[in-house]
């Protein structure tokens, strides 16, 4: 059988760039690469989309809206790594480790939209606690997350390590203060939630990595009324999943994470794996996810979907 043949429309952005580091060592996929001086034209972009049995699209949301329309081939699969796709009809929101159901709508799917870095933080601990029944759907939520500065792509990149960067760049900056960030109809569709959260996004002058916390009353849940109940509840959740685990038990003195513990954004960079942390008391306390924006945030959560749409091992190509 011969090996399936991937295309990476936007090859040249920070996502397009690690999906294709990912890939490039790899002997059972084939690589299409356009030609330099013709990634822009359309009629050779549409040859190469159609030629693809599966096709990565790291491209602004209207140049992926008119990727999907110059597809053909009823057989070209789709991996859109923008947001255009994430809440839109007949596209499968590719985060396998919610539920068997989204691995086995990942692996069926011809149309799968990869989720944003910072909603992949937040669904990775929302979508749980409403699936489980813990967490009502009405709930008032507040989200802060930390990202690392490839988050904005090249030219949020070029703002950070060119000639002109500004001194308050040194610190980190809170951002998407309108509460309209792009992230935010996925962060409360796929939760399934009747209000969207507040949403905080903070970036800082380190390259990649990201800390996605969520903060709880614990009377805000059902069926639980310690830190411990809830920690055993996520991770009975994500048992047996390599991509998403839960740290130690934060109420266990021995294993447990220690009070002065600190949650750095870039402490999961260079990985395609995410760390559930929970810290605080009965009372309250918070959820972090700490993973690389690039990885499971973007590009690595690319690579896992293509593995599953084409039949290979979910971990080929990703570092854990």
């Amino acid at each position: 059988m011969s090996k399936p043949t991937v295309y990476i429309d936007g090859k040249e952005g920070t996502t397009g760039l690690q999906i294709y580091e990912r890939l490039a060592a790899r002997e059972d996929v084939t690589l299409l690469l356009i030609d330099e001086d013709k990634r822009k034209d359309t009629a050779e972009r549409k040859r190469f989309l159609n030629a693809a049995d599966l096709v990565f699209l790291c491209l602004p949301d209207a140049a992926a809206v008119e990727a999907v329309s110059l597809i053909e081939n009823p057989n070209t699969r789709v991996i859109d790594a923008s947001t255009a796709h994430r809440t839109a009809e007949g596209w499968v929101y590719g985060f396998p480790e919610l539920s068997a159901e989204h691995r086995e709508r990942i692996v069926g799917s011809k149309r799968v939209a990869n989720p944003g870095c910072h909603a992949s933080g937040f669904v990775s601990i929302v979508y749980p606690l409403v699936h489980m029944g813990l967490l009502p759907r009405d709930a008032l939520l507040s989200c802060f997350s930390l990202t690392g500065y490839s988050g904005g792509g090249k030219k949020m990149i070029a703002q950070y390590e060119g000639p002109g960067k500004h001194p308050p760049m040194d610190s980190p900056g809170i951002y998407g203060i309108n509460q309209k960030h792009k992230h935010l109809p996925e962060m409360q569709k796929v939760c399934a939630l009747e209000t969207a959260p507040i949403f905080c996004p903070i970036v800082d002058d380190y390259y990649k990595g990201m800390a996605t916390t969520v903060p709880l009353h614990m009377g805000q849940l059902r069926g639980v009324t310690t830190l411990h109940q809830v920690w055993q509840k996520l991770c009975d959740y994500y048992a047996g999943q390599t991509l998403v685990r839960v740290a130690g038990d934060p109420t266990d003195p021995e294993g447990g994470i220690e009070p002065s513990s600190k949650f750095y954004g870039g402490q999961m960079a260079g990985r395609d794996d995410m760390t559930l942390f929970l810290a605080g008391n009965d009372e309250r306390f918070i959820v972090t996810a700490v993973f690389d924006n690039l990885g499971k945030g973007a590009s690595g959560a690319a690579v896992q979907n293509m593995n599953l749409m084409l039949g290979f091992d979910e971990l080929a190509g990703l570092t854990l």
